[in-house]
């Protein structure tokens, strides 16, 4: 059963590249979508590097001992 879900899902993998390879709507479209994550991803990586120093500074150094 797993072989045959591990087998199904490679086949639908390469079936969906080949769709996007061969069609321009379907490439605009992953495209355009990769855009999208990419600068949501970067908008949240800015409020929390923002939100980090404040952080920083509320909580004491600990020193190690050598």
């Amino acid at each position: 059963m797993e072989k045959l879900f591990c087998l199904g899902l490679a086949l639908g993998m390469v079936g969906g590249a080949l769709i996007v390879a061969n069609s321009y709507k379907a490439r605009s479209l992953v495209k355009k979508s990769q855009a999208e994550l990419m600068q949501k991803m970067d908008e949240l990586m800015d409020e929390k590097l923002q939100k980090e120093p404040k952080a920083q500074e509320e909580q004491p150094e600990k020193k190690s001992k050598k």
